[in-house]
């Protein structure tokens, strides 16, 4: 919009300058064919935004300053067709929105989806997700009752459970990788850290 603006702008001083006399600024004294490439260009860029453009609005290039005219036309528009009614006799007027189909997702996934969720499956990503977060709350009980033995003065089996739980650890974070693979973007999960669910304990 800036550059139809300055375009305007040096096509209408250097129109006036020659049409009143007046000796044209410095920097529109370019070359006359400078001055009809510019037109020209400015032309084609008139005309594609024209196209653009509602009905009422198009051809008049001067009625047209900003983007908040659009909106105008476009919010009188709603109100007309609000008063003539056409807003009241609507398809899924007094029923709920479907909410079943999500409008961001893939068509084809989305019916996949639907035929999953109708056989009472579910994506193997959902399936996974779930056996995820059990054994993350399973593991977790069991290095809470291993550390609560530990402090309270049984380090023996600290050394065998510990590399139990270790090991363990290393079947979720597995786990975890393989979610990540399939799951839709966005929906990734952290992996687990030995030390950081120590600390947890520690707090």
């Amino acid at each position: 919009m800036g550059n139809y603006l300055v375009d305007r702008f040096v096509r209408s001083t250097v129109e006036m300058s020659s049409r009143y006399g007046v000796p044209r600024p410095r920097w529109a004294s370019s070359s006359s064919s400078k001055v009809k490439t510019t037109d020209r260009l400015s032309a084609v860029a008139d005309a594609i935004n024209d196209r653009k453009l509602p009905p009422e609005l198009r051809g008049q290039h001067s009625a047209v300053r900003s983007e908040t005219d659009i909106i105008g036309v476009v919010e009188q528009r709603i109100w007309h067709s609000m008063e003539e009614g056409q807003f009241e006799n609507l398809p899924g007027k007094g029923k709920p929105l479907n909410l079943s189909t999500n409008p961001h997702a893939d068509p084809a996934e989305d019916t996949l989806y639907g035929i999953l969720s109708k056989n009472g499956c579910a994506p193997e990503w959902i399936e996974l997700n779930k056996e995820i977060r059990n054994q993350v709350s399973a593991w977790r009980v069991a290095l809470k009752k291993a550390w609560t033995s530990k402090c309270n003065g049984d380090s023996s089996k600290w050394a065998e459970s510990s590399e139990t739980l270790k090991r363990q650890l290393r079947d979720i974070n597995d786990k975890v990788f393989r979610y990540n693979l399939i799951v839709p973007f966005g929906r990734q999960m952290f992996g687990l850290k030995w030390e950081k669910e120590l600390a947890r304990l520690e707090e």
